[in-house]
């Protein structure tokens, strides 16, 4: 048999005919047609699995020709980037996948949209991605892990995992710096508030699996500062949701961390950003220094990034597109927003950032590769390398 079974250990060699995936077989490969030997096309390969993290490693390289993998997970989570190997060269990487479904309880489920239903971060199977100019592999093994932490994500659109080309977030690259000893799990979503994701049930999954010494990092404002009506506002309503996340976390003895949300692209004459968030950055500051709560000013930083990119040069970090540039895309994209591939790779390098300047102990498990960041100097946007999913939406995220 292809599958190997020893206790919770999940293996499959890639180099030997493998299913399609079915709910019978409960493994196999999904969504596009199995890899052949000599093909260079991106691939999936799907595993059912109960809620958790595991431990997937991955052997990359094939004996018959060179090879460029990278791979991802889920819903376009980052994981190992353009991997070259020779002929007849391996590489080994290992990396944790958090899985989740929306069930909460026998009586209760997170009430995720209509538009989520189809993502894969959501469904019963832990999805892995092998992507690149030609991807190869050997072998997955999958490992559920009950031990390593875990780095729960509250936001919206600007950190969600965004399945379909162009768009993506930081959320979803993040993991790509982080180690074995590392789960990211991701539970934002486009078009949310502090209140919507309270509400929705999502803030009561995350505690239902969150463990202590877990940590809670929360990004909301752009949509909660168009919330109107008696109560609402930067320093009432979501001032007092931050604080329920905050005593939530600490409850389950996990630390909560603000992330102060990211700048819209909106620019001056004189080729400064536009402040656009109103008092909801320093609310969130106020609460952080009230309640004693680390803080990343991605406000600050995204501010930086867009002024030295410049007015023109911003928009390669942004969904902006001419027509015709993807599958149905009749009118160009201009979102100034949203982040593309590249845009979301410098936004998660400045939380990488974040999180060291604060010196939390998850700073030794950040990945020897890391290089020191700062958005004054972002990477050249031309030399960023990213193969593309073949998923494409030209519908923009909720939110704004």
């Amino acid at each position: 048999m292809p599958l190997i079974v020893i206790s919770k250990t999940m293996s499959y060699d890639l180099t030997k005919n493998q299913p399609l995936y079915s709910d019978v077989n409960g493994y196999g490969y999904d969504f596009q047609p199995a890899p052949t030997s000599k093909s260079l096309k991106p691939f999936y390969f799907s595993v059912k699995v109960d809620d958790g993290n595991y431990k997937v490693t991955v052997i990359l390289g094939s004996k018959s020709r060179a090879a460029n993998t990278t791979v991802r997970a889920e819903s376009r989570r980052l994981f190992v980037e353009n991997v070259n190997t020779k002929k007849g060269q391996y590489a080994t990487y290992q990396f944790i996948v958090n899985k989740r479904c929306p069930k909460i309880d026998e009586k209760e489920s997170v009430k995720i949209k209509l538009r989520e239903k189809s993502k894969l971060n959501w469904d019963d199977k832990l999805t892995l991605e092998f992507n690149g100019d030609a991807p190869a592999v050997k072998s997955i093994t999958i490992e559920k892990d009950d031990s390593c932490k875990t780095i729960y994500l509250c936001g919206n659109s600007t950190v969600v995992d965004q399945d379909n080309e162009p768009w993506a977030s930081w959320g979803q690259m993040i993991p790509r710096w982080f180690n074995q000893n590392i789960a990211i799990a991701n539970y934002a979503e486009s078009g949310e508030t502090a209140t919507s994701f309270i509400a929705a049930g999502r803030l009561k999954k995350a505690l239902s699996m969150i463990k202590p010494g877990d940590y809670i990092l929360m990004e909301f404002g752009h949509n909660d500062q168009k919330e109107k009506g008696p109560g609402k506002g930067a320093y009432y309503n979501f001032s007092m949701n931050l604080k329920v996340f905050v005593d939530e976390a600490r409850a389950h003895g996990a630390i909560p961390v603000f992330v102060t949300p990211t700048q819209r692209r909106n620019f001056d004459n004189n080729g400064k950003i536009i402040e656009t968030h109103g008092d909801y950055p320093a609310a969130m500051m106020a609460v952080a220094k009230r309640e004693n709560v680390q803080l990343i000013d991605l406000h600050q930083m995204t501010r930086e990034l867009f002024e030295t990119l410049g007015v023109d040069n911003s928009r390669k970090a942004l969904v902006h597109y001419p027509a015709n540039t993807f599958p149905g895309q009749t009118k160009a994209l201009e979102d100034n927003t949203h982040f593309n591939p590249y845009g979301a790779y410098e936004v998660a390098k400045c939380i990488v950032m974040g999180i060291k300047k604060l010196n939390l102990p998850i700073v030794k498990d950040i990945k020897n590769d890391f290089k020191d960041y700062s958005p004054t100097h972002p990477d050249d946007f031309n030399t960023f390398k990213w193969s593309q999913t073949p998923f494409t939406d030209i519908v923009k995220p909720d939110g704004n």
